[in-house]
């Protein structure tokens, strides 16, 4: 596994498997997301993006008590309009960093996702939690509306959940965050990195460059209309078949198809 020390608060580490693990860090131990680290953070992705044999990201915080708590709320209590602006513009480019990188960005969530920092679990592809995780979107509670990548909710979960979480600022669990959608699996807190690395692991079984090509459709789907997206789609399919892995990943198939119809008349 290679890492590299920049920046300060965002560990990067590469595996043999083309799995990057980027690791929020000196950010207290909830993991909350001031300026330097919100900057640090989407350098680390904008670097990733440039890897070629990237296959997956992971994205965690230090330690098991968040994954991220939100932004920095000391910062915020002194911004005025101007540097408000330049301070939330900072986070919608981490989130739209992750949201663009083009590989699988998997969420590890072991505690808490409130605030920006769901926000930023919403930008990533996967979202992996434990039981014990809490999720909630506060900021109404604090004087300040919910912005940016909260506008993902109402296409995660619907209209009327995302409204509760925001309109209420009341937290929900992983249970119901699971049954909402919020979250695509739940795991006892024991199993949370296994189960993390199994997705990972997954993605860097499959095609790379088709894996590259169904993240980017995803997220045109976000932004076009129906029609668009379905002739657009034409266009891909034919170019996947430039790529030469059709072939190396549907002859295994078909020679597995062979071998057991042959088993079945002797």
């Amino acid at each position: 596994m290679t890492a590299s020390p920049l920046p300060h608060h965002a560990g990067v580490a590469i595996d043999g498997h083309g799995i990057a693990t980027v690791t929020l860090r000196h950010a207290g131990r909830l993991n909350i997301l001031g300026t330097p680290v919100i900057a640090d953070a989407r350098r680390a992705f904008e670097q990733l993006a440039a890897h070629e044999d990237l296959r997956a990201v992971v994205l965690r915080g230090t330690g098991d008590k968040a994954f991220v708590a939100g932004a920095d709320i000391k910062e915020m209590a002194a911004l005025e309009p101007g540097s408000a602006r330049r301070f939330i513009d900072g986070l919608r480019g981490l989130c739209e960093a992750v949201r663009h990188c083009p590989v699988p960005v998997i969420a590890r969530i072991p505690g808490w996702a409130l605030g920006g920092g769901l926000e930023l679990a919403a930008a990533c592809d996967i979202r992996i939690a434990s039981n014990r995780a809490q999720f909630g979107m506060p900021e109404v509670k604090v004087g300040i509306p919910s912005i940016i990548h909260a506008a993902l909710l109402p296409r995660l979960i619907g209209q009327a959940r995302a409204g509760w979480l925001l309109l209420t600022g009341d937290p929900i669990d992983a249970a119901q965050a699971l049954q909402w959608s919020l979250v695509d699996a739940v795991v006892p807190h024991e199993r949370l990195d296994d189960e993390v690395q199994r997705m990972a692991q997954h993605f860097a079984a499959l095609g790379p460059k088709v894996l590259r090509q169904q993240k980017r459709l995803l997220r045109e789907w976000q932004q076009t209309d129906l029609d668009s997206a379905i002739a657009r789609g034409v266009d891909e399919f034919a170019a996947a078949f430039a790529t030469g892995e059709p072939a190396a990943f549907m002859a295994p198939f078909l020679a597995n198809a062979k071998a057991n119809a042959q088993s079945s008349h002797p």
